[in-house]
């Protein structure tokens, strides 16, 4: 994934993490999804078309497109109050894509840090999937916590290292950034937990076209 797509990746869920804990409303966070999830639809087109036919250039772009539909789904959903259980299912998927993208890291790129940044993405979206495929509204909070952290540690800090050429990578690094990863998942189940049976119904709704747990 390139840094300056990265970055913006970042900005994105740090929006929808807000949204989630019920800061920014559905719809003012509809633009920022419709802006990123275009970019990342656009600009993989352009680089596999310009490949020719590279394996390696095609790989990296193919992943960016789990992102760009992510979003432009959630601003679909938005805008129109569609449910979300087609985003959900969609979610699963983007989970299971994440696992492989991770695996790739480490066996063919050599990247292991981004091996663990992309497994952290993989149980970002599986609680997507739980929160809309599934009705689990109780783990809405925990879910905005985590995107909102996983916006920050997995889009902005690495993309702002790459940019200033400071990112490095190799065993070490990976098992600190999986530290971070797992004390950011700790710290979103903490702070989500509290009114979760009043803001969770909420957020959910925000993200399924309004319906909640009685309708799921």
């Amino acid at each position: 994934m390139s840094s300056v797509g990265l970055l913006y990746v970042g900005a994105v869920l740090f929006i929808n993490g807000l949204m989630l804990l019920d800061v920014v409303p559905a719809r003012a966070a509809a633009a920022m999804n419709l802006f990123v999830g275009g970019m990342q639809v656009v600009f993989p087109t352009i680089i596999i078309a310009q490949a020719d036919g590279d394996a390696s250039v095609i790989l990296g772009a193919s992943g960016l497109y789990l992102f760009g539909f992510t979003y432009l789904y959630v601003a679909w959903n938005t805008l129109t109050g569609a449910s979300g259980e087609g985003l959900g299912w969609f979610s699963i998927f983007v989970a299971a894509c994440a696992v492989v993208y991770g695996i790739v890291q480490f066996t063919h790129l050599g990247d292991p840090v981004f091996g663990v940044i992309w497994w952290s993405w993989a149980v970002l979206w599986l609680l997507f999937f739980l929160v809309l495929a599934r009705g689990r509204d109780r783990l809405t909070r925990v879910t905005g916590w985590f995107t909102l952290l996983l916006g920050i540690g997995t889009g902005a800090v690495p993309a702002l290292m790459l940019l200033t050429g400071t990112y490095v990578t190799g065993a070490a690094p990976a098992l600190v950034a999986a530290a971070v990863f797992a004390a950011c998942f700790a710290a979103a189940w903490v702070l989500g937990r509290p009114r979760q049976q009043r803001s969770g119904r909420v957020a959910a709704g925000t993200m399924t076209g309004g319906r909640t747990d009685a309708e799921l």
